[in-house]
């Protein structure tokens, strides 16, 4: 699996014995502050969209069974897969922000993976759908209200894109996988009111009811492409693998090749969450070293050079007696005290 792996890396960067051996140490409470001011941001962002959107739909609902308009009423149900997709986004943000607990020693922070990973799906899901039906309406398109499509349209451009303008301004600056689906949600609603307006002028104009359905297979395909990343990466979080963008093998040379240490081992690289990278490892210091000052570099090291601000490093000591020519490597270490 990326990013977990037991290895040892010595001062020439040799890398050998490839596996997995657990860890138990664990250290709670890095950035914890400041994960809750971006969740606090988050959450209003998703707060205000998720109130625009849920008022918008309600008043689809109410024109579309006053005029007797079934394109508004489907087009209102649509919507309100956005607006318990939104739910669930905002739900998961307020549960993140649970304080830890000796059994939730990381916190809640997943939660917010496990909601971007249900609003990938859902984008994908509902792509499938409408693929499937317009694919179905190519053969033998539908009269349709191009006067109807253009109304609906205008207004689900401006909800829509107003919702996504706010929670991109909320994620601007981080890494935070939950917004970033929220966002692909809206902006790819705002994208389909784009089309469905093409549609809708297409029809009125020159009668070419085929538009319909063509314009919405592009706006599927899109989509779901656009999906894709978020899927990926929330699936990579759960996975434990290494965090986006950062090198394991890097991380551990960086380290083994600091002042004093001989050999960094059992390096472990993850993401709690989207924003949460940790590591764990044994590094091993000379005979002589002042272990804990190691330690305390080490770990500045890796907060200003890599962004991880989570570590939990075992420092043991290299025996003296087993550093004279012709010693064994095996049983070499100590713990450090």
């Amino acid at each position: 699996m990326p990013g977990i792996f037991d290895t040892r890396i010595g001062r020439n960067h040799a890398l050998r014995d490839r596996g997995r051996e657990g860890w138990h140490d664990v250290e709670v409470g890095h950035g914890h502050d400041h994960h809750h001011h971006h969740a606090a941001d988050g959450g209003r962002a998703l707060t205000t969209a998720l109130v625009l959107n849920a008022g918008y739909t309600a008043l689809q609902a109410v024109v579309g069974i006053a005029f007797g308009s079934m394109a508004l009423l489907a087009d209102a149900g649509h919507n309100l897969s956005d607006v318990l997709a939104l739910a669930v986004a905002l739900g998961a943000v307020w549960f993140a922000r649970r304080p830890a607990t000796p059994r939730h020693s990381f916190g809640y922070r997943r939660a917010e993976i496990l909601a971007a990973l249900a609003n990938a799906l859902s984008i994908v899901a509902v792509s499938g759908i409408i693929l499937f039906e317009a694919v179905r309406r190519l053969a033998d398109p539908p009269e349709v209200p191009g006067g109807w499509l253009m109304a609906v349209a205008v207004g689900g451009i401006a909800v829509n894109a107003l919702s996504a303008w706010i929670v991109h301004r909320a994620a601007r600056g981080r890494d935070d996988l939950n917004l970033r689906a929220s966002f692909l949600h809206l902006a790819g609603d705002a994208l389909a009111s784009v089309g469905v307006l093409v549609a809708g002028a297409l029809v009125l104009a020159f009668d070419w009811r085929i538009a319909d359905p063509v314009i919405a297979i592009a706006i599927a395909g899109l989509i779901a492409v656009s999906a894709w990343s978020v899927l990926r990466e929330s699936v990579l979080v759960l996975l434990e693998a290494a965090p986006r963008g950062m090198d394991p093998e890097a991380v551990g040379a960086a380290l083994a090749g600091a002042a004093d240490v001989v050999e960094v081992h059992d390096l472990h690289i993850w993401s709690v969450s989207s924003d949460f990278p940790a590591i764990s490892a044994h590094v091993v210091v000379t005979h002589d070293s002042d272990c804990h000052r190691v330690r305390r570099e080490l770990e500045e090291l890796l907060q200003h050079r890599f962004g991880i601000s989570h570590s939990t490093l075992q420092m043991e000591h290299r025996q003296a007696r087993l550093l004279t020519p012709g010693a064994g490597a095996a049983g070499c270490t100590s713990a450090c005290h």
